[in-house]
């Protein structure tokens, strides 16, 4: 299971990390994902959820 929202997609993103120097080497971004319990297809899962989806109402959380 890979570093992935399992509602939106959302994954890691890259980018440069600037020195003072303005010497460039590569860096990623984690998303903000967080384990939960939600109901896909009737069914309760384990996923890992960014939590934009969460805050936004996207996701339906098992009891």
């Amino acid at each position: 299971m890979g570093r992935k929202c399992a509602v939106c997609g959302k994954g890691p993103s890259t980018g440069n990390r600037i020195s003072h120097s303005n010497r460039k080497t590569r860096r990623t971004w984690s998303p903000n994902l967080q384990k939960m319990r939600i109901v896909v297809d009737g069914t309760t899962r384990r996923t890992l959820v960014c939590t934009r989806c969460l805050r936004s109402g996207r996701v339906e959380k098992a009891l």
